[in-house]
């Protein structure tokens, strides 16, 4: 069948550590909107806190399953190694400023593919990157202390370290992007005629050594399955020899997982029905929302969750 092109990243989902901390970098810090408190659908015991513009768009949402007791985890092979944020140009000085006024260890600038890149890291040690772009997508109207000039607009890319570039490669032509450039060991690939940023991936063709799973990693990627209904990118994994999931009901969109021979878990998620189908834009994030097959538990499930102060509690 013919390739089912997928319009970039949907969301990108990491492990961390205390859930306080979490939502106090990234809405506090980082000045993300903090747009759904849930439940890990797998684990109902732990969270999973999602940030992202004013209405959590498909594209801007960084997601975390907070594991207070879990381990620390280490960056490396097969894992999505750093997360990239998108920022306009001119905001690096601005960023590097706020970041290191709040103790954030920031790196120095570097070049990459003709785009100036602020490399640091979050509080559980996971790797981060701000990326100046001259068209970055319009502000959302979110009402956060960073002006507007210089808010971070989405997601701009992922790295990864695959312990088969070559399977990787393969498995991300297949969900439709396409080689672009490489510099060094570092191999660009893009959505063919995408609009924005959140459409890139870079794959690392370097040695590293093996990571482990905890605070500080990333668990997944997810892109978007765009037109395409889930049924044919399951056909198309298939066809791939790729085994990809059953579908799965995420409450706020439907998706099929799939781990690439490289190592590196993806999943194909659905736009639809967003994360404002159990809440109005004004109160995303503001309480609980639970699965309707978690409902009966949520006395249980209040009473073992840590309470997080957030910026709409």
């Amino acid at each position: 069948m013919a390739r089912p092109p997928t319009p970039g990243i949907h969301h990108v989902s990491a492990i961390s550590g205390d859930p306080q901390a979490t939502v106090d970098f990234y809405a506090d810090v980082l000045d993300l909107r903090f747009v759904k408190k849930t439940v890990n659908f797998d684990e109902k015991f732990m969270y999973h806190l999602y940030f992202g513009d004013d209405t959590g768009s498909p594209g801007t949402l960084a997601t975390f399953f907070p594991y207070q007791r879990g381990q620390v985890g280490r960056v490396g092979k097969p894992q999505p190694s750093a997360l990239a944020f998108v920022v306009p140009t001119g905001s690096v000085g601005y960023w590097r400023d706020r970041l290191a006024a709040r103790g954030v260890a920031v790196d120095d600038p570097v070049e990459r593919f003709g785009e100036t890149v602020v490399p640091f890291r979050d509080g559980d040690g996971q790797p981060l990157e701000l990326v100046a772009s001259a068209s970055p997508p319009a502000a959302d109207g979110a009402s956060g202390d960073v002006p507007s000039e210089y808010a971070i607009r989405g997601v701009h890319s992922v790295t990864l370290l695959s312990t088969s570039v070559y399977h990787t490669a393969s498995t991300l032509e297949v969900l439709g992007f396409d080689l672009l450039d490489q510099e060094g060991d570092r191999v660009r690939y893009r959505v063919p005629d995408a609009a924005g940023d959140g459409a890139t991936v870079d794959l690392l063709d370097r040695d590293a050594e093996y990571g482990r799973e905890g605070a500080g990693t990333i668990h997944h990627v997810a892109v978007r399955a765009g037109e395409f209904p889930l049924s044919a990118w399951r056909e198309r994994l298939d066809e791939a020899g790729l085994e990809p999931t059953r579908v799965t009901d995420r409450k706020y969109f439907e998706s099929v997982y799939v781990r690439e021979p490289g190592g590196i878990l993806f999943e194909v998620a659905t736009d639809e029905p967003g994360l404002t189908v159990d809440e109005t834009p004004a109160d995303l994030g503001s309480s609980l929302q639970l699965p309707s097959w978690f409902e009966q538990d949520r006395a249980m499930i209040e009473g073992q969750l840590p309470a997080i102060d957030t910026p709409d509690s």
